[in-house]
C-alpha cells in the first residue's frame, strides 16, 4: 500500500469519526414503549415545546441496536387540522321582487345537492341588513331555514369589515328565497351556493396563566399581555367579550419571540401572527400558522369608542403527531434539543398511501438529559480530539510536500 492511498485511508477515518455519537449532538431523549409493528404513531407532548428548535428540525428517532450500532427511525410530521371541503352548486337566479318587506330574489338550485353556505356579495360597501331564507320544492309552499340573520358591510377610514356569509342548517329544496329587509334596493353583484364539509381538527386547549390588560388612552388603544403556563405550539386565539351593545375594532395579535437584558432592562422583541377584527356578529376566533410561545400581545384599536370588557380569553394548538416507520429491532429513543439540527428528509413522505390508516401510539419514558460523554456506537478510532488535530496537521504537511515535490519536478 503506498503513501497516497494511506493519506486517503486516514482521511477518511478522521471525517468518520464525525459520525458518531449523532445522538449526544442532542440534549434529551424518552425511550419508546410498546414497538409491536412496523408502523406506529407519537404524539408529542406539551413538555417538549419549550426545548425543541421553533422549527420542529431537531426532533429525531434514534435506535441502540444490540451489538451497539445507533439508527435511525423515518417518521412525518403531521399537525391534526381540520379539513374543510367547499363544493359550489350551480344555481339560477329566477326572478327578484320587492315589497313591503323588502327583496326577494329567487333562486333555483337544478340538481339534488344540498346546500348550507350562502355567499353574497353586494355593490354597496355600507349596510346593516336582516335577511330570511326559505326552502321549496314547488314554489307553493315554503319552509323556514333560517330568520333574522344579520349580514354586514362597514368600510371607512378606519374600519373594512364585511360579514355576508350566510351559514345555514343542510338544506336540500329545488328552490330557495332570499329576503333581504331593506329600504333601498340591494346590489346583488355575486351569489353563490355552496356545500361546504368540515373534518374536525384535534386541538389541544393551553392553560393561561395570567391576563394584563393596559389601557393607552392617548394611542386609544387596549393591549392584552397573556402568558401561559409554558411554551406550546399555538394555531388560535378565541376572544370572547362580556359587552352587548354593537363593536368592529380592529384587533393586531403578536408574539414574543425574543428578549435582550440592557442596561436600561428587558428589551421585548414581538412578531407578528395575525391582523382581523374584532365584532359582535362572530365568535371572534383568531387563526394563524402554528407556531411555539408562551407571551401574546394582543392590541385592540378603540379609536374612539369605550374600550370593550374582555371575559375570556382561550387559546389552541394542534394535536403534534410523528408517523414512525421501524425496520430494525432496536431500542429507541425520541430525541430532541440540538438548535443546530436541520430539517430531515426522508422516503416515507414520498409514499404516503403505504402508510396504514389505524397506527398504534406509542408510550413516551420519562425525559432524560443525554450526557455528552455518552457514546451509543462503537467507540471512534480516536477519542481524544487533540489526535484528530495532529493527524490534520500531518495530512496537511505531507500534501504540502508532495504538491511541493510536483511543482519542482515540473
Amino acid at each position: 500500500m503506498n503513501l497516497k492511498n494511506n493519506i486517503s485511508i486516514l482521511i477518511l477515518l478522521f471525517f468518520c469519526s464525525f459520525s458518531y455519537g449523532q445522538i449526544n449532538q442532542y440534549n434529551y431523549k424518552r425511550e419508546l414503549q410498546g414497538i409491536t409493528t412496523q408502523w406506529h404513531k407519537i404524539i408529542l407532548p406539551e413538555e417538549i415545546f419549550g426545548k425543541v428548535s421553533p422549527n420542529l428540525f431537531d426532533i429525531r428517532i434514534y435506535g441502540i441496536t444490540a451489538s451497539n450500532d445507533t439508527i435511525e427511525a423515518s417518521y412525518m410530521l403531521q399537525l391534526k387540522k381540520e379539513k374543510i371541503v367547499d363544493t359550489d352548486v350551480n344555481f339560477k337566479l329566477l326572478n327578484s321582487s320587492y315589497n313591503e318587506n323588502g327583496y326577494y330574489f329567487t333562486l333555483e338550485v337544478p340538481t339534488e345537492s344540498a346546500i348550507n353556505e350562502l355567499k353574497l356579495d353586494f355593490t354597496q360597501q355600507n349596510f346593516d341588513w336582516k335577511i330570511n331564507l326559505e326552502g321549496s320544492q314547488n314554489q307553493q309552499e315554503w319552509f323556514t331555514i333560517v330568520k333574522d340573520y344579520r349580514i354586514l358591510s362597514i368600510k371607512n377610514s378606519e374600519t373594512n369589515f364585511q360579514f355576508t356569509k350566510v351559514i345555514v342548517p343542510t338544506s336540500k329544496y329545488r328552490f330557495f328565497r332570499l329576503l333581504i329587509k331593506s329600504d333601498e334596493k340591494p346590489g346583488l353583484s355575486i351569489a353563490k351556493i355552496a356545500h361546504s364539509e368540515t373534518t374536525n381538527g384535534n386541538f389541544n386547549k393551553y392553560t393561561i396563566e395570567n391576563i394584563k390588560t393596559v389601557q393607552q388612552k392617548e394611542q386609544q388603544l387596549t393591549q392584552l399581555e397573556i402568558d401561559l403556563k409554558s411554551p406550546v405550539p399555538v394555531s388560535s386565539i378565541k376572544i370572547n367579550v362580556k359587552d352587548n351593545f354593537d363593536f368592529y375594532r380592529p384587533i393586531t395579535i403578536e408574539y414574543l419571540a425574543d428578549s435582550i437584558k440592557t442596561e436600561k432592562g428587558w428589551k421585548y422583541q414581538y412578531e407578528f401572527l395575525t391582523l382581523g377584527t374584532i365584532n359582535s356578529i362572530e365568535k371572534n376566533e383568531f387563526r394563524f400558522e402554528s407556531t411555539i410561545l408562551q407571551k401574546l400581545k394582543i392590541s385592540i384599536y378603540n379609536h374612539d369608542n369605550k374600550p370593550l370588557t374582555i371575559d375570556t380569553i382561550t387559546a389552541n394548538g394542534y394535536v403534534h403527531e410523528l408517523i414512525v416507520r421501524f425496520t430494525e429491532p432496536a431500542t429507541y429513543f425520541l430525541t430532541y434539543g440540538n438548535k443546530n439540527a436541520l430539517k430531515p428528509s426522508y422516503d416515507i413522505e414520498r409514499f404516503t398511501l403505504k402508510i396504514p390508516n389505524n397506527l398504534i401510539p406509542l408510550n413516551l419514558g420519562k425525559e432524560q438529559t443525554i450526557d455528552k460523554k455518552e457514546v451509543f456506537e462503537k467507540e471512534p478510532l480516536f477519542k481524544n480530539k487533540n489526535w484528530l488535530w495532529a493527524v490534520m496537521v500531518v495530512i496537511i504537511l505531507v500534501l504540502g510536500w508532495f504538491s511541493v515535490k510536483m511543482i519542482k519536478s515540473k
